[in-house]
Formats: C-alpha cells, sequence, structure tokens
C-alpha cells in the first residue's frame, strides 16, 4: 500500500494538495446550485410534471426535478426504457420541464436483469458479474427478478454503459444523472465477503483489491462519456458512493438512505463537515430523511381525512422546516424521501408558518445565488470548501476543533441548525478574534464565548462575521432567470475584508478556455472604504454595465451607495 502525506500552512492548502493528486473539482452547472424536489418516486408522467407546474403557479424557486426509480417496466430494469403506460411520451415530458423553466435528473442504476437486450449486450463480451445470476440472487420488486451488475472497471464495458444511457434516455433531452447503488449494490446487506464474490473477477484483477473504487469507475463512464458527445454542456451526476478523485468528474454524492429522526438531522450535520473536509466539494442529503417513521405516515393520513394538524403531523412540520433551513446552506439544496411527500406545498398549507419559512429559506438560497456561484468557482480555481467546519477558518482558536453542530458556508455565513423539537433557543459559540453580526438583525456578539441565542420556528441562526462582502440579488425563480445586474453588497465593519464576485456562462466549458470574469471586493475598515477592483476576464452575455447598492452594515450613519459600475475601478467611500 503507498501513503501520501499532504502537507499545508492551512486546511485549504491540505485539500488543495489533495485535489493537486486526485482532480480538480468542475464548475458545477449554475442550475445545481438552486433547489432540487425529489421524492420516492414520482410514478407518473403527469406526477412528475404536476409538481413543476404547481412549483411555477405558486412562485416558489425550483431549479431542478428529479426522476427516481421504477419508470422502467416492472420486467426490464436496466433497459432504460420508460413504462408506456405511465411515462407515454419521455421526450414531451422533458421538453415540458424545460419550457417551465427547470432541469431534469434521472435515476440510472449499473444494474440490469438478466433478460434484457442490456445485460445480454454485456453478458456477450464479458462485462458482467455472473455469480448474481449463477445463484440466482433476486430482488425486493414484485415476485423478485434475477440480475446483476456490469463491470464498471472495463474501459470499454463503461462504453457501453454510457452508450446505452445516450441512446435511451441523453437523447431525449435529459439534463443530470443519479448513479444509485454505486457500491455495487448487488444483493442489499449481505456480508463483505460475499459482496466481493459478487464482483469478481472484475477487469483489473481481484476485487479484494478493487472494490471499494466502483463509484470512481462508474462516474467516470457517465463524465466522459457525455463530454464526448456533447462538450459544450455541463455534466452533473450525483452518486451514493464515492471514492478519492470523485470530485474530478464532477459528482456530488448523498448520505444515502437516512431515517426521519432528529437525531439523524443532527448527525447529518458533522457528516457533511467530514465529507467536505475529505476533499470533495459537493455534498448532500436528504431533507427530512428518508425512511420516515409509520407515525409520522399515519400523521399525514390522518390529517388528509379529517383536515386537522396531529401531535405528529406538527412534529413532522417542523422537523422538515428545520431541515430545510438547514439544508439551504448545504453546498447542493435537495429534499427527497419517502411518504409523507417533500414538495413545500404538501408539507403545510400556505397560511401555516411552516410554509411560509419553507419559501423564504427558498427565496433566500436563490438571493444569495451571486455569493453561492462564486463559491462554486472557487471550488474550482482555489480548490476550495463550500461547507466549512469552523475550524477550517479559525484553527487559531482550539474551542473550534470539536464543534460538528455549527459551520460556515463559505466564508460569511455561519449557520446554526436547530435540531431538536420545539427547541426555540440554541447555544451558539462564537470564534474569538472576530466580531459577529446577527444576519437578520445586524446586533453584534463579540468572539470568544458561547451564548444561548433566540432561534423561532420560522428562522434559523445565522451570524456574519466582521470584515464579510456578502453579494444578495433578487429573489429568483431559478437560477439563470436574469442576470445579476443589480445587486446589494452587504459590507460588515470591524475588519478588513475581501471577496471576489466569480461569473461565466453558467452551463458549458468556455471557463476553461478562459471565459470567464472576476471582480474583487476590498474593504479597507479603518478608512471606510470599499474598492470594487477592475473587471477581470470576459466571456459571452457578460454584463458590461451593473448596479451595486453598497451598504455597510455596523456603522451608525451609513447610507446605501449606489454605483454605476463599468468594470472600471472604483472606490467607494462609505
Amino acid at each position: 500500500m503507498d501513503y501520501y502525506f499532504v502537507a499545508g500552512k492551512k486546511m485549504d492548502d491540505v485539500i488543495s494538495g489533495y485535489r493537486t493528486l486526485t482532480g480538480k473539482a468542475p464548475v458545477m452547472p449554475s442550475w445545481a446550485m438552486g433547489y432540487w424536489q425529489s421524492r420516492e418516486r414520482y410514478k407518473t408522467q403527469d406526477e412528475l410534471l404536476g409538481a413543476v407546474s404547481e412549483y411555477r403557479k405558486r412562485n416558489i424557486p425550483i431549479d431542478n426535478i428529479v426522476l427516481d426509480w421504477s419508470y422502467w417496466p416492472e420486467k426490464e430494469w436496466g433497459s432504460h426504457k420508460f413504462d408506456l403506460k405511465r411515462f407515454p411520451d419521455a421526450k414531451a415530458m422533458i421538453d415540458s420541464v424545460h419550457k417551465q423553466n427547470s432541469h431534469i435528473m434521472i435515476s440510472v442504476w449499473p444494474k440490469f436483469y438478466d433478460t434484457t437486450e442490456n445485460f445480454k449486450e454485456f453478458e456477450k463480451k464479458g462485462w458482467m458479474y455472473m455469480l448474481a445470476v449463477k445463484d440466482s440472487v433476486r430482488d425486493w420488486i414484485g415476485k423478485g427478478y434475477v440480475g446483476s451488475f456490469y463491470d464498471a472497471y472495463s474501459k470499454d464495458a463503461r462504453k457501453l454503459f454510457w452508450k446505452q444511457m445516450h441512446d435511451n434516455i441523453y437523447t431525449k433531452g435529459m439534463d443530470a444523472w443519479w448513479m444509485d447503488a454505486s457500491e455495487p449494490d448487488i444483493l442489499s446487506n449481505s456480508s463483505i465477503e460475499y459482496r466481493k464474490k459478487l464482483m469478481h473477477p472484475n477487469a483489473l484483477g481481484s476485487s479484494n483489491k478493487y472494490f471499494n473504487a466502483y463509484a470512481l469507475m462508474n462516474a467516470e463512464a457517465i463524465y466522459n462519456g457525455q463530454r464526448s458527445v456533447d462538450s459544450n454542456k455541463r455534466v452533473f451526476l450525483l452518486t451514493r458512493s464515492g471514492f478519492a478523485g470523485l470530485q474530478r468528474y464532477s459528482t456530488a454524492t448523498w448520505s444515502g438512505d437516512i431515517g426521519t429522526r432528529w437525531e439523524d438531522m443532527k448527525s447529518q450535520i458533522s457528516a457533511g463537515l467530514n465529507f467536505a473536509m475529505s476533499g470533495i466539494p459537493f455534498w448532500t442529503m436528504d431533507i427530512g430523511g428518508f425512511c420516515v417513521e409509520k407515525r409520522y405516515e399515519n400523521g399525514q393520513n390522518e390529517f388528509d381525512k379529517t383536515g386537522n394538524e396531529n401531535a405528529d403531523l406538527k412534529e413532522w412540520r417542523e422537523l422538515n422546516l428545520r431541515w430545510f433551513q438547514f439544508g439551504s446552506f448545504c453546498p447542493l439544496f435537495r429534499s427527497h424521501g419517502q411518504f409523507p411527500y417533500r414538495e413545500i406545498y404538501n408539507i403545510a398549507p400556505e397560511t401555516h408558518p411552516v410554509y411560509k419559512s419553507l419559501v423564504y429559506y427558498d427565496e433566500l438560497r436563490y438571493k444569495l445565488m451571486p455569493y453561492i456561484y462564486s463559491l462554486n468557482g472557487m471550488a474550482h480555481f482555489n480548490d476550495y470548501t463550500l461547507m466549512r467546519s469552523l475550524v477550517m477558518d479559525y484553527a487559531a482558536d482550539k474551542n473550534t476543533f470539536s464543534i460538528g453542530d455549527q459551520f460556515l458556508f463559505g466564508p460569511s455565513i455561519m449557520v446554526c441548525p436547530v435540531y431538536t423539537y420545539q427547541a426555540r433557543k440554541r447555544d451558539v459559540y462564537f470564534p474569538a478574534g472576530v466580531k459577529w453580526y446577527d444576519f437578520y438583525t445586524g446586533k453584534t456578539i463579540e468572539g470568544g464565548k458561547k451564548i444561548s441565542v433566540e432561534a423561532p420556528l420560522e428562522r434559523v441562526p445565522l451570524f456574519v462575521p466582521a470584515g464579510s462582502i456578502l453579494p444578495v440579488g433578487p429573489v429568483l425563480q431559478y437560477a439563470a432567470e436574469k442576470k445579476a445586474d443589480d445587486i446589494e453588497i452587504k459590507v460588515y465593519a470591524g475588519k478588513d475584508g475581501q471577496f471576489s464576485l466569480y461569473e461565466d456562462e453558467g452551463i458549458n466549458y468556455n471557463y476553461e478556455k478562459g471565459n470567464y470574469s472576476t471582480i474583487a471586493f476590498e474593504y479597507k475598515d479603518a478608512e471606510n472604504k470599499l474598492i470594487i477592483g477592475q473587471r477581470v476576464g470576459a466571456f459571452e452575455g457578460m454584463l458590461y454595465n451593473r448596479i451595486f447598492r453598497i451598504k455597510l452594515v455596523g456603522k451608525s450613519g451609513s447610507e446605501v451607495k449606489v454605483i454605476q459600475y463599468n468594470g472600471s475601478k472604483t472606490e467607494v467611500k462609505l
């Protein structure tokens, strides 16, 4: 076994070294930074289109709808074909999603029933793990069907996997891929020993040696496959399992089929932080949890009959809200799970405080899009980590070393999720050496202490460190709705600060050719001055003239300064 030691003066340096070894993270498509709606599962074409339409009708922002598994005929897993009884015209469905200014992601497994033509094509070439077929391993669908997974360690098998996906799905206009069961999960809950036998041998040799890297190879199949046929459309993959280097294939990972208890929500905070510190920048989870407690199902069913908010439904709504508040500040913002349904309008009626708060944080995500997309650019160009343990930025304060229930979303927002039922306060530690601002009120707190802060149902505690420069845009219904021609630049007094606004075309790979722009902001606290640097770079469709509304937070008497910016260096006295 070979070991690599990566050294650095800061944790970001270490992660940069890791990506030097394993590959840089591409810039994710702009729409992927918005809100994704999913459920297990949209069973028909009309159900899926109805969800997108309802979001648009209610003016609730959304950028991606997800079609989970079993859209194929029951006996044809791996055929990549749609069940025409439930999805009579997949291309028309996808076109309709696009006309509503949304994107669509589809679940594809590296799994094939042995009766499908796709299976036989792999089998003929020797690219299928055959022990599961030999042992008549049956899955959980209907009476149970026999099948297995393809050998992703074979270069040619990967090409065939992509070709089958391309011919049956991509040509219909699909935008993104959800690569499920990528462990590979040939037989759920089987022993490690049997799992290794099920995927032995592979094209590289023994499954004892090549076992955990399956998800990486499967991701390579899609990334290089799509780029080979459409080099100007950014690839996006979500996979359940990962391996070192996953980030180079424009791939994110989610934390799997987690439960729906409060402790499950709490554990996701530290899970996300640990995952991010492993060097892969894009992580997500099932907001609300996947596997639902029966009492929450019963609570929803009772409400559907009576219209009365029972105790279990009340808790379910609060759990989803608190989880949603947390999730809106994760690298990817995605709701998914079993019944009860996870659409905002299905969680609570529009007059309910839970509904109003869900919409508030969805809208806030989009208002922060100039900030979030800049972090996305930093993940590529600077090897940055979006979801940050406090110790990454405040290593001088030893009290931050073991905090696993607060985090930084980029440099400027400290998120303090509430993960206890009916809690309306929570203890927050404020790292030393800097003054902190309440995101909502502007009230200041000195760092270096832990205090109990207010956490009303409708709000998650958020704090901004002095010296932050936070760009805030308008509410959007989708990420590409309009260009950011009028942005509020919030400057938090008390410390010098810097931020770089990154922009590109949002959907293609022209940034790899240098087609992007940056605008540097520098705040000098002692002089009450903001320096807006000369715009560097250019791309097609770029804004040459725009408005910046500069708001200094933390010093009395400061007025909003409206700046007409044309790309030239500008100094603003605040």
